[in-house]
């Protein structure tokens, strides 16, 4: 599956930081603001502070839930978020901005991953938004996989699962040997 920048990237960017070990040091966020696109990424230590309160309400979003309570999850994400959108053309064509840059990297990073989550909810489906089914794991994913089925968050992970179940089930035997 693909997704647009402005919409899917979005809800990447969502999962990087659901994903990113705590603290959120400033440093860590610039790395991943500036691979997902955002313009602004220095960032203060309060600023990171603000990032990971949201991350930790971002994490709401992930993993097996009905589409209410999802819905209602990102709707207050949504409401939360202070966001003007705009329609840009500085790159000669027509696309969506969430916020304006003047109103700082907070609340542009809000503005960002609250509608990409939106975006997949909407025009992807819910339960693309998922959490590793790995034992011990538990990242959080957008499953981009066309059939939409995904459980792990990488292939390592659904490898080393898959391992696991057939050591497991086959123990016995080399017990016996």
């Amino acid at each position: 599956m693909h997704f647009n920048h402005y919409g899917g990237e979005a809800a990447l960017l969502a999962v990087d930081l659901v994903n990113l070990p705590t603290p959120h040091t400033p440093q860590a966020l610039e790395v991943v603001l500036t691979q997902r696109g955002i313009q602004r990424t220095s960032l203060t230590p309060r600023e990171a502070e603000s990032v990971q309160h949201w991350s930790s309400r971002l994490e709401a979003c992930f993993g097996p839930q009905s589409l209410e309570d999802r819905r209602d999850t990102i709707n207050e994400l949504l409401a939360s978020a202070t966001s003007s959108p705009y329609i840009s053309t500085h790159d000669g064509h027509p696309h969506l901005h969430y916020s304006t840059t003047d109103q700082g990297p907070v609340a542009q990073i809000k503005a960002v991953t609250a509608t990409g989550l939106a975006y997949v909810v909407c025009f992807a489906s819910p339960g693309r938004l998922g959490r590793c089914s790995r034992t011990g794991c538990d990242l959080a994913f957008v499953d981009t996989s066309r059939n939409g089925r995904r459980a792990y968050c990488t292939v390592r992970c659904s490898n080393n699962d898959a391992v696991a179940r057939h050591r497991a089930a086959h123990s016995d035997q080399w017990l016996k040997s």
